[in-house]
C-alpha cells in the first residue's frame, strides 16, 4: 500500500510539472499584473447545442430571434506561462446594468458578461466600464469572414480553413496570432491575442494549437434564429443580485 501510495503520489507532481513547463495551469494574480490577452470568439450555434445551454432556455444567445453567430465569449489576461483568475480586489466584483445591457450585441448572455468580469477582467486591473469598453475594441478590430456571418448549413472545416479564411479578411494577422479551438470535433472558439494596449502579437503557450484542437476536420453547426425556445418566460428578470453571484463557464 504505501508503495502504491508512493507512486500516485509521484504521478500527480508530474502531473502538476508538465501541467506548468506546459504553460496551462491558472495561477493567483494581482490585478493589473499579466503580460498579454487573449480574445475568445465563440461560435454561439456550438454553444447552443450543448447540454450547458439547454439548461437556460431562455438564454437570448440561443432563443433570440437574432442569429448569433461569432459572438465574444471574453477577453483575458494571460501570463506567458498559465493566466490569472478570480484576481483578489478586497471588494466583491459588480457589475452595473448599465455595462451590461451596452455588451449585449456583442456578449448576449448577462450571465456570460457577469461571470467574465468576475474571473477575468478583475485581473486586467480596470473596472468593469473600462474592462468592457476594451474588451469592445477588441473585438471590433476582427473583421468576421462574409462565410462565417449567418451560414445556414452544417459545415466541415479544417482548423487551417478556419484559420485562412480570418488572415485573408484581417491583413494584419499572422498564423502565429491565432488559433482555432474544438471540442468534440465541433469548433469551439477562436483565440486572437492582443498586447496589453491592444496590438496584435503572437500569442503564448496558453493558446498552443495542439492543446485546443488536434482533429483534422471539425463541424460548424449553423446560425439559426430561436433554435430552441421555452413557454417559461424570459429569464432577464431574474433577481440580478443572483446572476452576479456566478456563472458556469470559461
Amino acid at each position: 500500500m504505501k508503495r502504491l501510495a508512493r507512486c500516485l503520489a509521484a504521478m500527480l507532481v508530474l502531473q502538476l510539472l508538465q501541467l506548468a513547463s506546459a504553460g496551462t495551469a491558472p495561477a493567483e494574480g494581482r490585478p493589473g499584473e499579466f503580460d498579454y490577452y487573449s480574445m475568445a470568439l465563440s461560435w454561439s450555434p456550438t454553444y447552443c447545442a450543448t447540454r450547458a445551454a439547454s439548461r437556460r432556455p431562455n438564454e437570448p444567445q440561443c432563443a433570440s430571434e437574432r442569429p448569433f453567430a461569432f459572438v465574444l465569449h471574453g477577453l483575458w489576461p494571460q501570463y506567458e506561462r498559465g493566466w490569472p483568475q478570480f484576481c483578489e480586489t478586497g471588494t466583491r466584483p459588480w457589475v452595473p446594468n448599465e455595462v451590461i445591457r451596452d455588451m449585449l450585441d456583442i456578449m448576449p448572455s448577462k450571465r456570460l458578461i457577469i461571470h467574465q468580469y468576475r474571473k477575468h477582467g478583475v485581473c486586467s486591473g480596470l473596472d468593469p466600464e473600462a474592462y468592457f469598453r476594451v474588451s469592445r475594441q477588441a473585438f471590433e478590430q476582427i473583421s468576421i469572414p462574409a462565410r462565417f456571418q449567418t451560414p445556414q448549413d452544417y459545415q466541415t472545416v479544417s482548423p487551417e480553413e478556419i484559420e485562412r479564411e480570418f488572415l485573408n479578411a484581417n491583413p494584419a494577422l499572422t498564423p502565429d496570432m491565432i488559433n482555432i479551438d474544438c471540442k468534440d470535433r465541433r469548433l469551439r472558439e477562436l483565440r486572437i491575442c492582443f498586447t496589453r494596449d491592444l496590438k496584435f502579437k503572437a500569442c503564448g503557450r496558453n493558446e498552443q494549437q495542439k492543446r485546443l484542437c488536434s482533429a483534422r476536420k471539425i463541424v460548424m453547426p449553423p446560425v439559426r434564429a430561436a433554435a430552441w425556445r421555452d413557454a417559461g418566460g424570459d429569464d432577464e428578470d431574474a433577481d440580478d443580485r443572483d446572476e452576479q453571484d456566478g456563472y458556469e463557464s470559461d
